[in-house]
This record gives structure tokens, C-alpha cells and sequence, in this order.
């Protein structure tokens, strides 16, 4: 980003994010809900839209919302209601989509953010309910609909259970939107509310950038950025767009509303179309659907059951566990690989940044290069915990426990067995010890005047003699010891 931009510019960023949730039929039908499947398979005359079908609102899906809206410190209607949003497009079977207007589920919430930017609040304009679309498959060309030979339709999709979290225009960089998507997609997991698989579209983004020069009281255009399918993409997207504008304001264009597409091979953004208001989706009450009035009881019911939020986790993780900055971020970057830490942590009962240090740099290690979440590996918390017990206790050497871990992880064996196996146990007895560094002396004589001599350099030729001598088992920290004693003293 050049100088000039960023003295002159501000830019303003709100996010959009449509989360699809975790239950076990649609929002308004009893077709279930599940990911890819044969095309069409999991439909009926409700979620078709076909005439004299009608639909009925899915409970779990509501407390679902409630739960979030609670989790981002929203204020929870007492009255809502679902609206009708018309538009027409190939993937709304019923040329409306069932949605909620001007009575969303929860309204004026907020989320504190913090990173290398210091700690920013973020507020939460409304979250509210709805149904998902159908999915368009655009056949031919790049795949997008300009340039494809033709397109399929997919109804699977259609009506499944979505909330549209929608923030206030608080976020001033990419850095804070990358932290904001990052902090609620834990929240969302730790709730169980989704799997927020944005690889799978559970999770979506978008995001609506403007600039403007600094001191102005009008936001510029706003810009909408869809087709951020990570938040490494979020990232990227809303950095080029960011650049994007700031060189055309220079250049002393005007910019307009619009959307526009993220490539995320190229890394740029494209017009897409210019930007429908409102008004344009014709919105009225879904007159199939009574409103509903959530009890005080319910609502309550909902907030006592809500579990620790990443938020309270992470402070927890450096209160109990006295970790720093970097494990807390990379073992709280989901429930389940908290939970893996704290499991083998209480197994372990020593220090827990050992149990970290072997988390975060070995075994995630082992699992990016397999693909897969450290919850889905074949060791457990507990084995963990009793390779950190081997290594610390001197049974095995740091390196060795390397080795230990990798057969632990390809077989599922406990670090025991698989140090037995592999006759990979280091010799700790005194007397074995004392025997092989003996023999070592006597047979590097020269080397031995050397470190009597002062040169303690010298010292590390002896030590790999020993190791080599007992085929590498020996206990180097004892080895060392043993020989500054007999050569020093």
C-alpha cells in the first residue's frame, strides 16, 4: 500500500456472514439436511415452493439463532416475525426466499476483537433467521455464469437453516475483519450451532468496503466483495479492494456502488453488478408463518446453557495453564483442539507448555502433512501425556521422542509400546553410564588431557563417542555430567 494512501484514506469495512446450521432437517420442511448427495434428492413440495404446500418453522433453528445472538451480546426480540424477500433467480425454487426484515431474532450486540491492531469493538447490527438457496452450477468457461455453456440447478440447499450475522461498520483494515471472522467462527464451534466448514459454504462472508479520506463524516461508496471461501481469503480480498479503491480516489475517479467478485486464484476483484437497494425485494410478512414471541423462560433457559466462549477460554488458558501469546492462539483456534490440550495437559500433571510445546510443533506437524485435525488422529490426549513423561523423566531423548511420535501417529500405539518396539529407551543407569564413559576416556586419552586442560570444546567429541558406544540410548545429560566430573574435578 503506498504512503500517500494510507496518510490520506480510511477505510471502513462491515461483514455480512450467513452461517448455515447444524440440524437435522430444513428450516421450514422435514427434507434433511446434509452436504454434497445426489442432486435433488432431498427435496419435497414445501422447499420446491410448489402450490398448497405449507411451511413450518423449525424450533432447533430458532434456539440455534437465540444461542448466537446471546453468545454476541444481542438484545433479543420479544416480538419477531419472518418476512417474505422476492427476487428472482434460478436457485429460489419458490421465487422468494423466506427471511426476516425490520423484527430480526437479535439486534445491537457487539464482539471484541484484538490483534497487533489493539483491541477493537465490533458491533453487531442484527442477527436474524432465514433459509438458505439452492446452488447454481455453471457448466463450461471459468465456472461463473458469464462465460459457462449452461447451468444446472441443485434444490439440496434450498431451505436449509441459515443465520445472516450482520456487523456494524466498525472494522478498519483487513487485519481486523481476518481477526473478526476468525474469533466468530470459533464462537459458532464452540456453540455447536454449525460446522462452519467455509470450504463446504456453512460459513460465508461478505463484505461491504468503502474509503474515504480521513476527516470526512460520509462513508464512501460501498463496495460489496463476495466469493471469500476462507479467511485467508477475507484477508486477501479485502487488501486488494482496500488498494483498489485508494488508487482510484487518487487517480480522481469515482467510484460507485456495486459488487463485485473475489478471483481467488489472481487475487483481485471483479464487477460483478451494480448494488439493488432494499426496496427492491419488495419485503412483506410471510403471511404462512404466525409471528412468535420467544418466552423470558426460554431465553434464559438458552443463556444458562451456553458453554465458555473462546473469548473466557483463552484467558483461562494463560490464568490456569500460564501459556503464552502464540500457543494460546494456535490451541484455542477450535473447541476440539482446546479440549485435546486440556485433556492431555490434566493427564500429564506437570507443566503444561510442555504438553503444548509437542502439540503445537510436533503432532500439528504430523497432521498438516496428513491432511487432518489433530482430533482425528489416532493418538489420544492420554498418550500424549505419557510421551511428555517419558521424554521429561529422561526414559527417551527429546529426538527419540520424534521418533516415538511419528510410529505413535501412524499406528495409534502407546509411546511405551512403541519405545519398547523400537528399543528406543535411554540408558539412565549410573553404573552402565559410568562404565562407557570410562572405556571412552581410556581410549581418547588425548581428548580427555584436552578438556582437563580447560578446552571444553573438546567435551562434545567424548559425548558422541559414548553415545556411539551404547548405539545412541545413552542419556546425554548424564553422559555430560559424568564426563566434566571425572575431567574437571
Amino acid at each position: 500500500m503506498s504512503t500517500t494512501a494510507t496518510d490520506l484514506y480510511e477505510t471502513t469495512v462491515g461483514l455480512e456472514i450467513h452461517v448455515e446450521l447444524a440440524t437435522k432437517s430444513k428450516m421450514f420442511c422435514g427434507c434433511s439436511v446434509a452436504f454434497a448427495g445426489e442432486p435433488n434428492s432431498r427435496t419435497c413440495p414445501v422447499c420446491l415452493g410448489l402450490p398448497g404446500s405449507l411451511p413450518v418453522a423449525n424450533e432447533k433453528a430458532v434456539e440455534h439463532t437465540l444461542r448466537i445472538a446471546l453468545a454476541l451480546n444481542c438484545h433479543i426480540a420479544e416480538h419477531s416475525l419472518f418476512h417474505r424477500k422476492n427476487y428472482f433467480y434460478p436457485d429460489m425454487p419458490k421465487n422468494y426466499q423466506i427471511s426476516q426484515y425490520d423484527l430480526p431474532l437479535g439486534s445491537q450486540g457487539h464482539v471484541d476483537i484484538s490483534g497487533d491492531f489493539g483491541t477493537t469493538r465490533v458491533g453487531i447490527n442484527r442477527v436474524h433467521l432465514e433459509e438458505d438457496t439452492g446452488k447454481s452450477i455453471h457448466v463450461g468457461g471459468s465456472g461463473r455464469i458469464a462465460d459457462s455453456d449452461f447451468s444446472l440447478e441443485d434444490f439440496n440447499r434450498a431451505g436449509t437453516p441459515l443465520v445472516e450475522i450482520v456487523s456494524e461498520p466498525d472494522i478498519r483494515s483487513a487485519e481486523e475483519a481476518r481477526a473478526f471472522v476468525t474469533d466468530l467462527r470459533a464462537l459458532l464451534e464452540s456453540l455447536g450451532v454449525s460446522d462452519v466448514r467455509m470450504e463446504e459454504g456453512s460459513m460465508r462472508v461478505d463484505a461491504n468496503v468503502s474509503v474515504r479520506r480521513v476527516g470526512e463524516k460520509e462513508f464512501g461508496a460501498k463496495v460489496e466483495v463476495k466469493n471469500m471461501n476462507s479467511i485467508r481469503s477475507v484477508g486477501r480480498a479485502l487488501e486488494y479492494e482496500e488498494e483498489r479503491q485508494r488508487k482510484a480516489l487518487d487517480a480522481g475517479q469515482t467510484l460507485i456502488q456495486e459488487t463485485r467478485h473475489f478471483d481467488e486464484k489472481a487475487g483481485t476483484t471483479s464487477s460483478l453488478r451494480t448494488k439493488e437497494f432494499a426496496f427492491d425485494y419488495r419485503y412483506f410478512p410471510e403471511p404462512d408463518l404466525v409471528p412468535f414471541e420467544p418466552s423470558s423462560e426460554w431465553v434464559e433457559s438458552i443463556r444458562s446453557s451456553l458453554p465458555e466462549l473462546p473469548v473466557a477460554r483463552r484467558d483461562r488458558l494463560a490464568s490456569e495453564y500460564g501459556l503464552g501469546d502464540y500457543d494460546i492462539e494456535v490451541l484455542s483456534a477450535s473447541t476440539a483442539i482446546a479440549d485435546y490440550f486440556e485433556a492431555a495437559a490434566r493427564a500429564y500433571g506437570g507443566e503444561a507448555k510442555k504438553v503444548a510445546n509437542w502439540i503445537t510443533a510436533d503432532l500439528f506437524g504430523l497432521a498438516n502433512e496428513a491432511g487432518i485435525d489433530i482430533g482425528k488422529s489416532k493418538i489420544a490426549p492420554e498418550q500424549i501425556a505419557g510421551l511428555v513423561t517419558l521424554v521429561d523423566s529422561g526414559a527417551i531423548s527429546g529426538k527419540q521422542g520424534k521418533a516415538v511420535l511419528g510410529e505413535m501417529f501412524a499406528t495409534g500405539k502407546d509411546p511405551d509400546v512403541v519405545t519398547e518396539e523400537k528399543g528406543l529407551r535411554q540408558v539412565s543407569d549410573q553404573g552402565e553410564l559410568e562404565a562407557a564413559v570410562d572405556e571412552v576416556i581410556a581410549e581418547n586419552a588425548d581428548a580427555a588431557d584436552k578438556v582437563r586442560a580447560g578446552n571444553m570444546g573438546t567435551i562434545g567429541f567424548l559425548v558422541g563417542q559414548v553415545m556411539k558406544k551404547t548405539r545412541g540410548q545413552a542419556n546425554p545429560q548424564m553422559v555430560n555430567e559424568l564426563l566434566a566430573r571425572k575431567l574437571t574435578q
